[in-house]
């Protein structure tokens, strides 16, 4: 039996990274019986404590420091020139990395974020590896931490980022693939070749999150005596943005708390004819192969804010205007037919550009990869 070993980063706080590489799972054992995958996270195996409290840290840090994240950020993970500051990391985690390849065996190894690409970059770079490797990207853009050089594969989201790898690298285009940020099979439907233009009473999902987007639950109160929508409300753990939904009267708005079922959040964008959401990868690309209009309203600091400037220069997202109000901004372009059929032809340029167009496709990728060794 064939072994795929997963490496997404922070075992203890759900993220994109993690998504995607359960996503990769999935693929994998709804297509094969012979191959076994694993999901390991570097951190949490070298000190789980340290792991944990790097998670607590981090979201306090986004929380009430949002711009000396963004600059950090920027300074460490997102430079265009200048050697990485990253022998640090090596001297810390580099033999942990090596026990665990010596350990698992792996015939695979899959990275979903940058921190464990750049271990393994590194060891292939020494000679010390040489077990095929593929990244995964979860952002529209790569930043400095991922390790490609010595990568052999590469699942990309766009012709733009495989364009930039196979110059800056000098990478095989056969070995880089186009296959948007994936998704867990259960997003997967078959497209509509004219996906019709949504009309009155629009049906409006609000990714809130944990952090929220802007003053929601006053944006919903003014909103209800206004405009022509319904509106649910994916809050996350936010207790507070949960109780403030559920205290508004009539039908105008529904509260859900956090949604781990893949079967409910489906049936979500089934009923939705926008949503609005932060720029994280993973929810945009869900709503993008679900034809789903993406709103963009705020960003958290460093990934997120590079996300939201690309996807606006792609026309795969409207930018809600800072100070406005995100609902309104929502429901006037949606009854704006013009800019939704140009938004709808962005999108399905976007999608129909995929090398690798479902999770099918991911599969027989890895098993292809898994049959060269």
């Amino acid at each position: 039996m064939k072994k795929v070993l997963v490496f997404p980063l922070l075992k203890s706080m759900p993220s994109g990274h993690h998504q995607v590489a359960d996503a990769i799972c999935e693929s994998i054992y709804a297509n094969s019986g012979d191959i076994e995958c694993e999901k390991l996270d570097i951190l949490s195996e070298w000190n789980r404590m340290v792991e944990g409290g790097i998670v607590k840290a981090y979201l306090q840090w986004i929380r009430h420091f949002p711009e000396t994240y963004a600059w950090t950020y920027r300074k460490f993970a997102y430079r265009s020139k200048g050697e990485r500051p990253h022998k640090a990391y090596e001297a810390l985690f580099m033999k942990k990395v090596q026990e665990i390849l010596a350990i698992e065996k792996p015939d695979l190894i899959i990275c979903t974020h940058g921190f464990p690409s750049f271990f393994i970059n590194r060891l292939k770079e020494t000679g010390s590896c040489d077990i095929p490797a593929l990244n995964i990207y979860t952002d529209f853009f790569i930043n400095d931490i991922w390790g490609c050089s010595h990568i052999d594969y590469h699942f990309v989201p766009s012709q733009a980022i495989k364009n930039e790898l196979s110059s800056k690298y000098s990478i095989d285009l056969s070995n880089i693939f186009i296959s948007g940020i994936p998704i867990s099979r259960q997003f997967e439907s078959a497209r509509k070749a004219d996906k019709e233009i949504a009309t009155p009473p629009f049906r409006i999902l609000m990714s809130g999150g944990s952090i929220g987007l802007g003053n929601m639950s006053q944006m919903l109160d003014s909103g209800q005596e206004k405009l022509d929508c319904r509106v649910k409300v994916l809050c996350g753990a936010n207790e507070e943005l949960y109780d403030d939904v559920m205290q508004l009267e009539g039908d105008f708005a529904e509260a859900y708390p956090y949604i781990s079922s893949k079967k409910e959040m489906n049936e979500l964008y089934e009923w939705a004819d926008a949503i609005i959401s932060k720029p994280g990868g993973v929810t945009v690309s869900e709503a993008l192969r679900k034809q789903i209009p993406i709103f963009l309203s705020g960003a958290l600091p460093g990934q997120e804010q590079i996300n939201l400037r690309l996807l606006n220069d792609m026309g795969l997202a409207f930018i809600v205007p800072e100070g406005a109000d995100a609902l309104e901004f929502t429901c006037r372009v949606l009854g704006d037919k013009e800019k939704i059929q140009r938004y709808q032809s962005a999108e399905s340029r976007y999608v129909d550009g995929l090398e690798l167009k479902n999770s099918d496709e991911l599969y027989r990728a890895i098993a292809t990869m898994l049959e060269r060794g």
